[in-house]
């Protein structure tokens, strides 16, 4: 498991898929609200002048010399939920995001999000 301490090293390093290839940047972690353990990071992909940032979980993710590689498919991510270079995800679209990589998501008891920037 990649700690949070360990992960923020990482940020504007490659993200690579399970056969190299270069999905994009790593621009931010969004940690679990409940174990404070990373859960997704942001990857600034797209042309230079229109930049998006697409989430992909980091379960099972791995550290190289420098990249961080994933166990998502560079199509897979490009067709995730994102947002612009300059905006916050939004909490009403954090469920979205799980969806499209098949996990189960769970709102905190009091409706609080699962995911928090670090």
């Amino acid at each position: 498991m990649i700690h949070s301490a360990d992960i923020r090293e990482w940020r504007n390093r490659s993200v690579v898929d399970p056969k190299g290839h270069k999905i994009g940047v790593l621009e931010a972690v969004y940690v679990d609200t409940t174990t404070d353990e990373p859960a997704m990071a942001t990857v600034r992909t797209g042309l230079p002048t229109r930049h998006k940032l697409a989430f992909v979980p980091l379960e099972e993710a791995t550290l190289g010399p420098d990249y961080v590689k994933v166990s998502y498919t560079k199509a897979l991510v490009k067709k995730a939920p994102s947002v612009g270079m300059d905006d916050i995800l939004p909490a009403e679209s954090e469920e979205a995001i799980f969806q499209h990589y098949d996990m189960p998501y769970q709102a905190g008891a009091g409706g609080e999000r699962q995911l928090a920037r670090r």
